[in-house]
């Protein structure tokens, strides 16, 4: 027995200087919050007071409610506490505006009258067929990416960036509104590669000036790379890597430089290829996929 009390009290030490040492650090970050909160000089005018919080409570279910906008697809986390701080969202039927408020599964949050849903994050990588639009409906009945992946998910998403209807190649949609913003932001430079069939031949002398950089609404869009591709018949054939997100603006290149686009495919498109994704069909990304994007930027 005086053997077996011995080694219970070495385990207790470690034990409590574990405990004591996660304690630590959670006093340490309910300092911070207390200091962050309690000082209203560090808040802008008009949000230091709350009419909703909700105090941080270990072991349960409960997301910064900014991450919880973000997953409802709204906008991106940063974007998410303007909305917070402007009083544009409600928690229970109660307006906040309190940063670092941390909310339930099953509380209700309204941004106007839209109810969010924390949703479960989908990712499909679309290789999209020519005359389908990128968007959720069309008024004049046309054919929509939404379309191809009818029941792939019950989550509803959305396009990331767009297509013009005559365009073909990877397109992702998913309900993750953080990361579509990242990865439409120009600050990100996310590479796209396109494969570009035109009605003429481009002469080295055109070539060379695309790659200099071409003057689209008065900004300069410079490609990352640009080459004939190999093989091409009579210098028609182009591929081109750019990361604007200009609209339509692979085809405004070439129009600005007397050519016509008579095909356009994108073929890569933030690291994703189109390899063993035949036309019109679709496929999840992988967890490792995911992570990549993640990283961007």
């Amino acid at each position: 027995m005086k053997n077996n009390r011995k080694k219970d009290s070495g385990k207790r030490p470690g034990a409590a200087s574990g405990r004591k040492s996660q304690d630590n650090r959670r006093g340490s970050h309910g300092k911070q919050q207390a200091s962050r909160t309690g000082n209203p000089k560090k808040w802008k005018k008009g949000t230091g007071k709350s009419h909703f919080h909700v105090s941080p409570e270990s072991g349960d279910e409960r997301i910064r409610l900014n991450k919880y906008i973000a997953n409802a697809g709204v906008c991106s986390r940063r974007e998410a506490d303007t909305l917070i701080e402007n009083g544009a969202i409600t928690v229970n039927g109660k307006i906040v505006t309190e940063l670092g408020t941390k909310v339930k599964p099953d509380d209700v949050i309204m941004y106007g009258d839209q109810r969010l849903v924390n949703e479960k994050k989908v990712y499909i990588l679309l290789n999209k067929p020519k005359d389908y639009i990128t968007t959720a409906d069309d008024p004049q009945g046309r054919k929509t990416v939404l379309q191809l992946i009818r029941g792939a998910c019950k989550e509803r998403v959305f396009p990331v960036g767009r297509l013009d209807r005559n365009t073909t190649g990877l397109l992702l949609l998913t309900n993750d509104g953080e990361l579509a913003k990242k990865l439409t932001h120009p600050k990100h430079r996310v590479k796209k590669l396109y494969h570009v069939q035109l009605d003429n031949a481009v002469s080295k002398a055109d070539l060379e000036k695309i790659a200099e950089g071409v003057k689209i609404d008065n900004t300069l869009v410079v490609p990352d790379q640009i080459a004939y591709t190999a093989g091409s018949a009579g210098r028609k054939e182009i591929g081109i890597e750019l990361h604007s997100g200009q609209n339509r603006v692979v085809r405004r290149i070439f129009e600005e430089m007397g050519y016509k686009v008579t095909k356009l495919d994108r073929v890569t498109f933030a690291g994703l290829t189109k390899k063993d994704l035949p036309r019109g069909k679709w496929r999840f990304l992988t967890q490792k996929e995911v992570s990549f994007l993640k990283m961007i930027g």
